[in-house]
Formats: C-alpha cells, sequence, structure tokens
C-alpha cells in the first residue's frame, strides 16, 4: 500500500510567539556545544597532525585519506539511523552513550601503531559520534520552541563548529609540539567528561510521542546507499576512473533508490521523504553539503601549504587561521538580525560571495607571497560559509515537525558529514593527482626517494630530509612547485562549487523567508 505523503506545515507565527526558554535552557545549550567543539577540535587537529602521522606511521596516499575519511564515512552512514533511535528511544539517552563510546575509543586511537590500526579506530568513532550530532541539533528543537530564540542558539551552536576548528590548531599545535601525534585524540576525554555529568542534570530529555518501529531493512538501505558511493568517490580521487568506482557508485544509487522506495510505501518511515519537497529543506541540505565540501578541501591543502611548503610549525600554521575562525563565528552571530529582514535567498548567494573570493585569492596567490594571502583568503571564505551555515541549519530544522526533529538534524549532519568526506575526497584527491602530474623527479634519486616523494607531499618531505643537502633541496623544490600548481586548480574547483551553492540557494529558498 502506497503512503500519500504530506508535507509538514510549519506555523511560524505560532513558533514565534512560542512560550521562551530560561536560563536552564541556555546552561543546556552550553553542554551541547561541548560534543560539537569536540568534533570540530578533532576534526582540525587531524588535518594538522597529518603530517606527523604520515612521518610517523608512513601511510600511502590512499591510506593518508582513509585516516581522515574514515571517521565522517561511517558517520554519513549512521546519522540517520542514529537520528531516527534517538527520536525513539530518547535524544539525550544516544548522545550520553555516544559520549562514553567516543572518550573510549579516542584513548585506544592516541596509541595506534599502525596506520591501519589508526583507520579502524577512526571508523569506530564515526559509530559513537553518529549518536552524538543529531542529538546535539534536535535536542535545541525541542528545547528553544520559540523562534526567534531558537535561531539565535543555532546560530551560537554552528559558532562551536567555528571555535572549535579556531581552537584546535592552537591546542593541537602546541600538543604536537611538544608530545606524540596520538595525544590529539585524547583531548576527547576531558571535554567529554564534563558532558556526561552536567547533560542529567540540564539537558531534558525528547523523544517522538508516536514512534514507528525499527525498520532493520531500512537501516541496511540507508547505510548501503552512503558507504559505496563515497568509496567510488574516494577511489575516483586516488585511481582515477575504473570499472570498480563505476560498480560502487551503481550498487550506491541502487540502494539509495531502494531506501527512498521503501520510504514512500511504508506507514511510518524511518525518514519522511516529503520533507525533501520543501524548498527551503533540500536547498538548505545541499547549501550544508557544498560549503563543507569548499571548507573541509581548504583546510585539508592549506594546513599542508602552512607546514610543509611555507615551514611553520603546527601550532604558527593554527595561529595562521585564527582570523578565518574568528570571523566565520562574529558572520554566524551577526546574520541572525539580518535574517529577520532579508529573506533567505538573497542572503546566502550574497553571503557566499565572500567564499568564491577567498578561494580566488588563494588560486591567483602563489606560495612565494608567503602567510599573509592565506590568512586573508581564509577570513573572506569563513565569512561565507558562517552567515551561510547558520541559516541553512535554522531553516532545516524549521522545515520539520519538532517530534521529527531527530531524523532532520541527521539529515542534515548526513549533509555535513558527506562534505567533509568529499572534500577531503574530491578535493584533496584533485591536488594529489595534480601534484603527482606535475612532480618533476631530479636525477640521481633512489628508488625508495622517488617512491615515497610521488606519493605524498609528506613523502616527498621526509625523503629530502634523508638525502644529501644539495639533492635534497632539488627534491623538495620540485615537490613545492608542483603542490602549488595543485593548489591553483584545486582553489578554482573549490571556487565553482561555492558558486554552485549560491546559484542553489537563490532557487531553492524562496519558501524559506524568515517572518
Amino acid at each position: 500500500m502506497t503512503r500519500t505523503a504530506s508535507i509538514p506545515t510549519i506555523d511560524n507565527h505560532i513558533e514565534t510567539d512560542a512560550p521562551r526558554a530560561g536560563a536552564r535552557g541556555w546552561a543546556a545549550l552550553v553542554v551541547l556545544m561541548l560534543p560539537v567543539l569536540l568534533v570540530s577540535v578533532d576534526n582540525t587537529v587531524l588535518s594538522f597532525a597529518l603530517p606527523e602521522i604520515s612521518i610517523a606511521l608512513g601511510p600511502t596516499g590512499a591510506e593518508q585519506l582513509w585516516i581522515i575519511d574514515a571517521y565522517p564515512l561511517v558517520l554519513a552512514g549512521l546519522l540517520v539511523t542514529m537520528g531516527t533511535l534517538g527520536d525513539r528511544f530518547g535524544r539525550r539517552r544516544m548522545l550520553l552513550i555516544g559520549a562514553t563510546g567516543f572518550a573510549a575509543v579516542s584513548a585506544l586511537a592516541a596509541f595506534a601503531p599502525t596506520a591501519g590500526l589508526l583507520i579502524a579506530a577512526r571508523a569506530l568513532l564515526g559509530f559513537f559520534g553518529a549518536m552524538l550530532m543529531p542529538s546535539t541539533l534536535s535536542l535545541l528543537r525541542s528545547i528553544f520552541k520559540n523562534r526567534d530564540q531558537r535561531r539565535l542558539a543555532i546560530a551560537v551552536w554552528a559558532s562551536a563548529f567555528s571555535a572549535g576548528a579556531a581552537l584546535g590548531p592552537i591546542v593541537g599545535g602546541f600538543l604536537l609540539e611538544h608530545y606524540g601525534w596520538g595525544s590529539v585524540f585524547l583531548i576527547a576525554v576531558p571535554v567529554l567528561i564534563p558532558l556526561l555529568i552536567a547533560a542529567p542534570l540540564l539537558v531534558p530529555e525528547s523523544r517522538d510521542p508516536n514512534p514507528g518501529r525499527i525498520d532493520p531493512i531500512s537501516i541496511l538501505l540507508s547505510m548501503g546507499a552512503m558507504i559505496p558511493i563515497v568509496y567510488a568517490i574516494k577511489s575516483l580521487a586516488v585511481e582515477g576512473p575504473t570499472v570498480l568506482a563505476a560498480v560502487w557508485t551503481l550498487l550506491g544509487i541502487l540502494l539509495g533508490a531502494l531506501f527512498v522506495r521503501r520510504q514512500l510505501r511504508t506507514d511510518v518511515p524511518m525518514l519522511d521523504m516529503a520533507l525533501f519537497r520543501r524548498g527551503s529543506f533540500s536547498g538548505a541540505i545541499l547549501v550544508n553539503l557544498l560549503s563543507v565540501v569548499a571548507l573541509v578541501g581548504f583546510l585539508y591543502f592549506v594546513s599542508q601549504h602552512l607546514q610543509l611548503v611555507l615551514g611553520l610549525s603546527p601550532m604558527t600554521a593554527g595561529f595562521a587561521l585564527v582570523p578565518g575562525m574568528v570571523a566565520m563565528i562574529i558572520a554566524g552571530l551577526s546574520v541572525v538580525p539580518i535574517s529577520r529582514r532579508v529573506p533567505p535567498h538573497v542572503l546566502v548567494p550574497s553571503a557566499l560571495v565572500f567564499s568564491v573570493a577567498g578561494y580566488l585569492i588563494v588560486a591567483f596567490t602563489t606560495h612565494e607571497h608567503g602567510v599573509l594571502p592565506l590568512v586573508v583568503a581564509f577570513v573572506v571564505l569563513g565569512i561565507g560559509i558562517g552567515a551561510a551555515e547558520t541559516i541553512s541549519n535554522e531553516l532545516i530544522l524549521s522545515s520539520a515537525p519538532a517530534e521529527k526533529a531527530g531524523a532532520a538534524s541527521a539529515v542534515s549532519e548526513t549533509a555535513y558529514e558527506l562534505g567533509a568526506v568529499l572534500g577531503t575526497a574530491v578535493l584533496g584527491g584533485i591536488i594529489t593527482a595534480f601534484y603527482r602530474g606535475a612532480l618533476v623527479i631530479p636525477d640521481g634519486l633512489p628508488q625508495d626517494a622517488v617512491d615515497a616523494a610521488r606519493e605524498t607531499l609528506a613523502g616527498a618531505y621526509t625523503a629530502a630530509q634523508e638525502l644529501p643537502a644539495q639533492l635534497g633541496d632539488s627534491l623538495w623544490n620540485a615537490a613545492a612547485a608542483a603542490f602549488g600548481s595543485g593548489v591553483t586548480v584545486t582553489s578554482l574547483i573549490g571556487a565553482g562549487l561555492v558558486v554552485a551553492a549560491g546559484v542553489i540557494a537563490a532557487v531553492t529558498l524562496r519558501s524559506g523567508r524568515m517572518h
């Protein structure tokens, strides 16, 4: 029996006049920012720790990408499932289970002896992380029923991503300069312990009062649709077009189609597909996705450029990115009063113009100009991303009924994490491909040095340090020049993705005006 889907109707006037949260609600917001800070710190720290991890564990180019991507890949595959389970069993309960597991596995990841075991630990972190993220955003929906308050709460919540990303390089830089790379994973423990103590006291439990049955087939189909597609994208980025990549893509599309078909035919779906018929919902999801691709891709190659090409220490490189992170926070908070007067289909594209400009600054500035152009570029990029993310997240939550907040939040977080995977796999893969194609190997290099240099920029750095001075300098200069050419091309592609996000916002967000 085919279920007739109906688009959820949200009365913005009623939400604006809804009861306002008191001091306990804002205290709960502070608690819910802790896992958000942790995840963003973790992502930024890992990008900065990657050069040291590459030197210590000697991963291949594919393993290097997997160290970054194993976490968001598993996370993206499970977010919809965990969000739906939170709606059923309790969002606070899922948050506490996820926090406990995340802290324990982080401690294990810190002592991983091989690249393979580190990738496995990152995958397990993705499992528990999938319990954390939908819970934080959906709990805000239940705590802040007044839309004006919720808009501000989401801006603060979103700013926690930027704040964590700003703190990550500084804290991580300090740890990397004084301790081993494993120390960057241990910071999860002191962040999550306060959460486990305060959440039961301050954060109210919430769930769907009429949850549907658990559908194992839908759970498997949702995971099966995400993982093959992301794996295919990674394979294309590293190895180029292959038959195997095409097979994985077709498998993911097929399973995705079966998932959608099942949701449309079941009486109580795991994910209400009618949400996607709202332009404000589906458009905001795509804006989230493309914005995060642009941001994570930027951080992936800029962190290597600052440390390896320009020779900055991890901490100094972290400080170089702090102005951009601060700009992202300020933009996310400043856009709240503006959004009451300017419709999102005008506001979001206008904000993203800044992000396009940031990428163009990088594209037309070579590494010979030093650190300043990269700092300016990230400030400009951050202004656009910070404003766009605040508006898009608020539209996603407001488009869904309160009892389905977990599932809606999970879709938003899926877009975020898929964007993180694509940012590393696509933009990271493109810059790796251009690096390998442009690298001119000097004559007289031993074969092991040639192999290491062609694999990654960190491999070239390590090989150059072990060679006689003149030969090592020749190899490193060639590697730095090759990487710089890849940065130019990748930046232009990143700018194109942001332009696409702006066009989508202008076309689809007309129905999501904030009154």
